[in-house]
């Protein structure tokens, strides 16, 4: 794209910015699970994400392809990866533009610059959604209990991002890895869905202390004592 470029962001309004899971973030590291049943979870502060609308016949899809360093993507699921971003397909005619490292106003500006054909739309949505970062080898099994989505691989493949819903919460799904999946909640969702994942995850702390196996044990001995 466009060359990676961090905006310079006054210090002292960075240091103010709050992001609406950071009051959870002393829980996530605590609901942490290693081992093999492992499941972490964790925000991903502040991530740009450019709304991007574009006519289906438009000249500007094609302009835009240099610019995003990707085709936009063409069916629904599909993630194209670009230079310093990736394009998430959200409706025929509708992307999120998300990058780690390039600033919202620049994003946006580069883009406007290359929709020249007038019938396209970009919008910085950054503010409204924030980011929870699901990993471990028991990421899915959290998922499945509260998304109605077959997330089998099969079904749901690395590269993959759809609109669904995790515990009742409207989010969009991003499987990254096979064991790593990105939540976008909007942000007035951040608190509730984070508590939902920490108690969705207390299963495998329980299994993987094996707090389960204990507790048993000292019940078969109370049975065999009367």
């Amino acid at each position: 794209m466009v060359e990676t470029t961090i905006e310079p962001l006054d210090k002292t309004i960075n240091d103010l910015r709050v992001s609406p899971a950071q009051h959870l973030h002393g829980d996530f590291i605590d609901a942490g699970v290693a081992g093999a049943r492992g499941v972490r979870v964790r925000e991903e502060q502040f991530l740009t994400m450019v709304g991007l609308r574009v006519p289906i016949g438009s000249p500007d899809r094609d302009r835009l392809a240099p610019v995003l360093g990707t085709e936009l993507p063409a069916r629904c699921g599909e993630v194209a990866i670009g230079h310093d971003v990736a394009v998430l397909w959200l409706s025929p005619d509708e992307y999120l533009v998300i990058s780690q490292s390039v600033g919202g106003s620049t994003l946006v500006s580069y883009l406007r610059a290359g929709a020249a054909a007038g019938d396209s739309a970009v919008l910085d949505l950054s503010a409204n959604r924030t980011t929870i970062r699901l990993e471990g080898p028991s990421a899915r099994a959290v998922l499945e209990k509260g998304c109605p989505l077959d997330l089998h691989p099969r079904a749901f493949s690395p590269g993959t991002a759809v609109a669904t819903s995790i515990g009742r919460v409207p989010v969009l799904l991003w499987k990254v890895e096979n064991e790593s999946y990105r939540i976008l909640p909007r942000a007035s969702y951040a608190d509730f869905l984070g508590r939902w994942l920490i108690d969705a995850m207390a299963e495998f702390k329980v299994i993987s202390t094996g707090s389960i196996h204990r507790v048993s044990t000292s019940s078969m001995h109370r049975l065999g004592s009367g």
